[in-house]
């Protein structure tokens, strides 16, 4: 089983839970509609890895996400994470009806920092994601169509979140591909606080 860091202990997630078109700039820079409700998928523990890759078998697009470590029902831990897509592949299984997982739940497909313990009150814990030291994206819970509160409100309807699950809460506007031999530098804010930052070179 992969794992990830968690007040410096490895623990290894039985499951990614994410959030899809969670920020409306996203959402209007996919050319896509806010949908009725909230959008889930799910990436198995064989996702998760350090090496951030802009190629498999097509170019790569990254995504900059707020992500929660679970324990108890509850954010007990927060760090920043790559959600990694083949976009093309994507869109092909789009048209054609098909679920997503080909094109999001591969391995590698999950990149995060350590986790550090969640401030009790996650309202201004914000995101930024930069590339070769150029801000790409930003966003924060405020931001969110649903935030903290409700959307694991509405994951409690149909999943169980067991300890140190981890929730991947959407990207906001600034995806792309990932550049080859580029740096790129997450960072979780509260506030003004740093909470958490992580770097990968893209290989």
């Amino acid at each position: 089983m992969r794992t990830v860091l968690f007040n410096d202990q490895p623990y290894s997630p039985n499951k990614i839970v994410c959030i899809g078109k969670n920020y409306t700039d996203h959402i209007e820079e996919m050319d896509a509609v806010v949908p009725d409700d909230m959008v889930v998928f799910m990436k198995p523990n064989s996702a998760i890895s350090q090496t951030l890759r802009a190629f498999d078998g097509e170019p790569i697009h990254f995504e900059g996400e707020i992500c929660f470590a679970m324990i108890a029902g509850q954010v007990a831990g927060i760090g920043f994470g790559l959600d990694l897509t083949k976009r093309a592949l994507q869109w092909t299984l789009k048209k054609a009806g098909l679920p997503w997982e080909r094109a999001k739940a591969f391995d590698g497909s999950a990149l995060f920092s350590d986790f550090v313990p969640a401030p009790a009150n996650l309202d201004n814990v914000r995101l930024e994601l930069w590339i070769d030291g150029a801000l790409r994206q930003q966003g924060g819970c405020k931001h969110m169509l649903y935030p903290p509160t409700s959307m694991l409100g509405e994951l409690a309807n149909f999943t169980t979140l067991d300890d140190y699950d981890i929730v991947m809460t959407g990207t906001p506007a600034g995806v792309g591909e990932v550049p080859q031999g580029a740096q790129f530098e997450g960072r979780v804010f509260d506030g003004d606080r740093e909470l958490i930052r992580a770097i990968w070179q893209a290989q």
